[in-house]
Parts: C-alpha cells; structure tokens; sequence
C-alpha cells in the first residue's frame, strides 16, 4: 500500500475523531450530573475514596488541557472541567484521578510510561532532526537516519504504551462514578460514551505514529517509491 493513502486516511480518521470529541464534550458539558458536584469535588471525592490524600486538585487554564502529573501529585483540570457540574465535567474529572489511582496503585504500564517521559523527551527533541539528516545523507551516512528511526520507534512506543493506560483511568473512572451514585443508570452511559470518544484520540495517535515510522523504515531500506 501507498504510504501516502494511508497518512492521508489516518488525517481524515483523526480530524473525524476530533470532532466527534468536541461535539461531545458540548453535548454532555449541557447535562448536570444531578448532585450539583463540579468537577474539583469530584475529583477530591475519588481521590478521598480511594485512600489518595496526598494529590492536589489543581485549575489549569485551557480546553481539554486535563492531565495528572505524577511527578507533582496534581490533578489539573482545564476551565470547563474545574467548576463544571455535568457528565464531562464530572468524566474527565474523575478519568484523571484514575491516574492518581493508577499510581497510588503502582499500575505497570503507568510506571513504564512515566520512565520512558525523559527517554522520549529526549527523542522528540532529536529525531526530526536527524531524520532530515539522515534522508539528504542516505546514500553516503545512512547511520544517521537509523538513529532517527530508532528516536521515532521510541515514542511509537509510548504512543502504545499510553493505550492501556488510558484506557484502565476511564474504567476506573466509570466503576467509581457508578458506585458512587454520582452518575444515574443513564447518565453513566454518557459518562462512558464521553471517555469513549476521548479514547479514540489515542488509538488514532499510536497508528498515526506507526504508519509514520512504518514510512521512515520504508525510505532506509531503499523502498521510498
């Protein structure tokens, strides 16, 4: 297959992908979860539930800018999400706690993400470099591209190993919700067809990522046509 065709299917998927995020995260931000609990409440809630007192819930300016920092301990939630009171509020709240969950808990595959963070740091700063490099000097230093390929696998990998992770916060997140009656029978469908959506961005991500290093390995091994 054409390398090209599948770049530009994957943009396509990714660009669907977004947009369906947006719609919804517009959608569920109009429905109260019924308790009046913003987002920020939430997310101190799951934490004191699950036996997490040292993580701070922190407001973090942006859209969709959520995260959870393991090297600080904080839960960071953008505008919408930190005094938010509905389904995406209270979702993505509580799908970063998962995190805070995931590494009270030492989850393995959160561990080997946050080991690879430097690693990949380093790779994201040097590979495209040294990818340029390596295609102008192919013929004569091909070193150089493969020291950019293997920069590239890196962050391929956590691309991949960022799935599962992903994943397992959301269903931390929607066991947690339901048990805590914070979402009803029907809200908690949209609460996990929210973090669904977000889900999808990482799926697309990792293959986008794949395809690319895929092309990369296509060019040093003389097959760029």
């Amino acid at each position: 297959m054409n390398p090209w065709i599948l770049f530009i299917g994957i943009a396509v998927l990714s660009w669907l992908v977004q947009m369906n995020l947006q719609n919804k995260f517009k959608k569920y931000s109009k429905i109260p979860t019924g308790n009046g609990m913003t987002g920020e409440e939430v997310a101190l809630k799951m934490l004191r539930d699950n036996g997490i007192y040292d993580v701070q819930v922190t407001h973090t300016n942006g859209h969709l800018t959520d995260h959870y920092n393991p090297a600080t301990k904080t839960v960071n939630l953008s505008d919408g999400v930190y005094a938010g009171r509905s389904i995406m509020a209270a979702a993505v709240a509580a799908h970063e706690c998962g995190h805070a969950v995931q590494h009270a808990r030492a989850y393995a595959p959160l561990t080997m993400r946050s080991k690879l963070v430097p690693v990949v740091s380093f790779a994201s700063q040097w590979m495209s470099w040294l990818l340029l490099a390596g295609i102008i000097t192919l013929n004569t230093f091909p070193q150089l591209m493969l020291a950019g390929i293997i920069l590239f696998a890196l962050t391929t990998l956590f691309s991949f190993i960022t799935l599962p992770v992903e994943i397992n916060a959301s269903k931390r997140a929607l066991v947690w919700l339901n048990q805590s009656g914070i979402t009803t029978l029907h809200n908690h469908g949209q609460a996990e067809d929210a973090l669904r959506s977000a889900a999808y961005t990482y799926v697309v991500g990792a293959l986008g990522s794949l395809a690319t290093l895929i092309y990369y390995i296509m060019i040093f091994m003389g097959r760029r046509d």
